[in-house]
This record gives structure tokens, sequence and C-alpha cells, in this order.
């Protein structure tokens, strides 16, 4: 009997688990990190660094954190050929994911992400950021903002994830982010079931516009399904919620000129709970609502975006050049 149910049960286990140790050489093969690293203590943060010397040793860069299930591609495909020349650019991958090493638990959330990339930013000395995240990490933007508010002069959220949500999130990032079990899970299916589902999953997250057609080659989709960064992207966003609570508490000392950028057609996370939270609590926040876009819009509206980012970087460098209502409170502003 216990032949027969290693038969049923143990071996096809054993099967799944080979065939994804093959993967996952492959994919290390297949990918070479081609930026630099950084130790941020427990972190190995991967980064590209595209500076413009002429602008001067004070002058704002632009420092770009992607979302969940991505990777510092996902920005840098958006946004390199709009702004290369314009702006220093600093593109992350954010603990976990891409290039960059898990580190320790706290690195799972937002404050221990921005503790990390503030290293970073004082290891480069970069002394005027200006930190554009997009969906989660817009979460570690406002963390950012918090943190090291000497140095991150400027916010941008492009549809970002930044106030509590009614009900919880996929069942699958809950399983994963378990202890044990979520090993076995990642170890298991990630791979096999990850890959054929993935054309869909992008397919939801564009609409209503359809996704680039290189989109899974320029982001190496593939490095999303190895067993460690599924699990560490599964943990950052099934423990989110409670660290969106407490953060969004402190909203009102981000006081640096804010950009807040969504799709009137985001079905991923709601303008209605995100936008208009971060329009309320923060003192110097501005709007650009995208007429029919989604919860990509830095690569459907991309030229949009550059402009305003653009903008923000001109109200950074002028802080006089904020709008204010008269009394000295911010109000919320429509730039589109």
């Amino acid at each position: 009997m216990v032949l027969i149910g290693f038969l049923f049960i143990g071996a096809p286990v054993l099967a799944v688990l080979l065939y994804t140790l093959v993967q996952v050489r492959q994919i290390r093969q297949s990918y070479q990190p081609d930026g630099s690293v950084f130790e941020a203590g427990s972190v190995k943060l991967h980064y590209h660094l595209l500076s413009v010397p002429e602008k001067g040793k004070r002058a704002p860069v632009l420092v770009f954190l992607h979302g969940a299930s991505g990777n510092a591609y996902d920005m840098k495909m958006a946004f390199l050929d709009a702004l290369e020349g314009r702006h220093s650019l600093l593109f992350i991958d954010r603990p976990g994911l891409g290039f960059s090493s898990c580190g320790s638990p706290g690195s799972d959330l937002p404050a221990g992400q921005a503790e990390a990339i503030a290293g970073l930013l004082e290891a480069l000395e970069i002394e005027t950021a200006v930190v554009v995240g997009h969906s989660l990490g817009s979460a570690v933007t406002a963390a950012l903002g918090l943190a090291a508010p000497e140095r991150v002069k400027g916010l941008a959220f492009l549809a970002p994830v930044s106030h509590a949500w009614p009900g919880g999130v996929n069942w699958y990032y809950t399983v994963a982010a378990m202890p044990v079990i979520g090993a076995l899970f990642c170890w298991t299916l990630t791979l096999p079931v990850g890959g054929l589902l993935a054309p869909r999953a992008m397919t939801n997250v564009f609409l209503p516009d359809p996704a680039p057609q290189d989109y899974a080659d320029g982001i190496r989709l593939p490095l999303l399904f190895r067993p460690a960064s599924f699990r560490a992207n599964a943990r950052q966003i099934a423990f989110l919620k409670p660290e969106i609570i407490r953060q969004s508490r402190s909203y009102a000392k981000l006081q640096q000129p804010a950009l807040v950028v969504s799709g009137t057609h985001d079905t991923v996370v709601w303008p209605s709970i995100h936008c208009e939270g971060l329009l309320r609590d923060l003192p110097n926040a501005q709007l650009l609502m995208l007429d029919e876009a989604g919860h990509m819009p830095h690569h459907t509206h991309t030229e949009e975006i550059a402009k305003a980012l653009s903008q923000l970087v001109r109200r950074v460098e002028d802080a006089d050049a904020v709008e204010t209502d008269g009394d000295g409170a911010g109000r919320p502003v429509n730039i589109a």
C-alpha cells in the first residue's frame, strides 16, 4: 500500500520538482544580470543608472519602481526612449524580483524595501530623487517618501495601490506566502502552470488596450516564475494590506510635490479608492486622469505621463511653482 501511495502521489510530485529544477537552471542560463548590484543590508539590489552628467549633481533623478509580478525592465521598457537624455534615470529591481535578492522577511514590506532603496540612493549620492512607482511600487514610493524626505523630493504614483481595499487578494498568493506549504506550492506548480496562464493575465492587466507584442520577452517574464521570486512576489502582495492601513495614517507628512496618474478603465486597482485617497491625504498632489486607460498606462500612454513627469521635475526644482488654493493648503489640480 505504501508503494502504491508513493506511485500515485510521490512520483508525480518528484517529477514536477525535477521539471522545476531543470527549468530554473535554463532560466538562469538564458537571463543574466546586465546592470549593477548594491548590497543594502540583507538585500542585493540590481539596478540600471543612466546619468546625464551635464545636468549637474543636484539635478533631480527619476527613480522607477515597478509593480507586482514585474521587474525593472517593465519601467525601463516604457520610459527609456521617452526620457533618456532629458533626465537622469534609475531603474531598480525591487527585492525578490528581477535580479534582486529576497533579503530578510522585512524586505517583503514597503517600509523594508524603502529602507534598502534609500541606502542605494545614498550610496549613489543622489541628492534629489523623484520616485515613480507603479501599482504595488506606489506603496513603496510612499514609504520611501516617508523614510527619506531629505533625499526624496518628488513622488509619482502610477495606477497606485496606496490605501486599504475591500476584500483580500487572489487565493494563490495567500497559499504561496504560507510557511512550508507555500514553498511546496511554488516548487511544484509555479513553473508548469504559470507559463500557461501568463498570456491571459497579461491581456487582463492591459485591458482595454492590447499588451505590446514583445512585452513578455522585454521584461524577461520567466524570471517571475522561479520559485523564490514567485514566492517573494506572493508574500509582498499577501502582506500588503495591513501595511497599507498602517502607512496611510502618515500620508499627511508627505509634503513633497506629487503626481497621481490613473486610467478611467483600470479594473485591477480602483481609482476611487487609491487615487482619491492620495489626492485627499497628500497636501501637494496633482492628478492626471487618462481617459480609457487601464492598469498599465506607462506603456499605453507613455508620452502623456513622460510630459507630466517632466512637469513634476520642474515643480521639484522650483517649489514655488506648486499650485495652492490661496491659504497655503494644497489642492488637487487636474493637469490633463
